[in-house]
């Protein structure tokens, strides 16, 4: 039997355990999905003076006063574009359709205009010392444009955590379709990590435990081998090699989940063989910790909704589940069959899923429950 932990020690070995990596300084063209280190502030206005909202002609508003179809006024022929700076002496713009100009490079205004008319004026857009992007910021299309309008061309942001997956196989002659690494590949690099190398491992100790301490990364996942049965040799191998501070989590499913580190300081998560074990071992564990080494932050990457349960949920005490679930009409959401039931088919199947507490045995029909939704990641 597992001495099983409660998720909520897990997580906090997980905080303790994954620190925010260091800062370093990418080309601000390449930093989509990058995490800002620190807040980018302004050091002048944006814009830097006053330009054209539109393509038109500057023009000084006084200067329009009295215009009328009776009494056109006729203005120098000054040209600008969207964005050009107004020349000296003007203060509004007057849209090419509704001035023509003449073969003396006047215009006719017929309507008097007034002063800030089409005008992007100076600093509305920032002023100086304005936070662009607050720190944590994962960077994407909108952020890199208001940047690169304010001059940047290179960004500080967090290190991708770099991620050492090691899947172990199963006993030889033994059947292995390995459907958890491309999924937990998929994963990490949804958390911003970076698979910086995928092994496949002898399901032996010294295997394993040989593979862990020539990792080279900021954090390292071995997939299977982390029961008790006879040939489940991934923590024994972790013990082995650094520190096995957790076997066993309060968590369905996921029970098996291993929490330590390698006898340089990297953290180790062992996940379950399972496909769905191992999922979820990820989505609340290693995902957590590399969403925090890269500065993300430990919250899952879902949205949250609360719903209203069309069924009884029934959950053990004792342990954290998770419910996948599915949309009913209007708020309503109805429970799926247990992944222990259906594995992988419960989340696939899925709109989104809730988890029960341990310290909770369900919840009664009609119940209001925070759901997270998998459409709004």
């Amino acid at each position: 039997m597992l001495d099983y932990h409660s998720v909520d020690a897990a997580t906090a070995w997980i905080d303790a355990a994954a620190r925010c990596l260091d800062r370093e300084d990418v080309a601000l063209r390449t930093a989509r999905g990058r995490v800002l280190a620190e807040a980018i502030r302004t050091t002048g206005p944006i814009p830097e003076r006053d330009r054209a909202a539109l393509d038109g002609f500057a023009v000084e508003a006084n200067a329009s006063l009295g215009a009328s179809a009776y009494n056109p006024v006729r203005l120098p022929s000054v040209v600008v574009a969207a964005g050009d700076a107004l020349p000296a002496g003007t203060d509004a713009v007057i849209p090419l359709e509704l001035a023509e100009p003449d073969s003396e490079d006047c215009i006719e205004m017929v309507e008097a205009v007034a002063a800030g008319a089409n005008v992007e004026h100076e600093g509305s857009v920032a002023t100086v010392g304005a936070v662009l992007a607050p720190a944590a910021t994962r960077l994407a299309p909108r952020h890199i444009g208001l940047l690169m309008r304010a001059g940047l061309h290179e960004v500080p942001v967090v290190g991708r955590p770099r991620v050492r997956i090691l899947a172990s196989e199963p006993p030889r002659g033994r059947a292995w379709d390995d459907s958890n690494t491309p999924m937990i590949c998929a994963a990490v690099e949804r958390d911003g990590g970076v698979v910086a190398e995928c092994v496949a491992v002898e399901r032996e100790q010294i295997a394993i435990r040989a593979a862990l301490v020539e990792a080279e990364a900021d954090i390292v996942l071995v997939i299977g081998g982390t029961g008790r049965g006879t040939d489940d040799h991934s923590a024994a191998a972790l013990a082995e090699a650094g520190e096995l501070s957790i076997h066993g989590v309060a968590l369905s499913p996921g029970e098996t989940t291993g929490l330590g580190c390698t006898g340089s300081g990297v953290p180790v998560l062992l996940l379950p063989g399972a496909p769905a074990a191992c999922l979820w071992s990820y989505e609340l564990f290693a995902g957590r910790a590399i969403r925090r080494l890269g500065g993300l932050g430990a919250d899952l990457r879902y949205q949250m909704r609360e719903m209203v349960t069309e069924r009884k949920i029934v959950s053990s005490l004792g342990m954290t589940e998770i419910c996948a679930i599915r949309f009913g009409t209007g708020d309503t959401f109805e429970p799926l069959p247990s992944f222990a039931e259906i594995g992988l088919m419960a989340a696939a199947g899925a709109d989104g899923f809730v988890i029960v507490p341990q310290g909770s045995e369900g919840y009664p029909q009609g119940a209001r429950i925070a759901v997270y939704l998998y459409d709004e990641c």
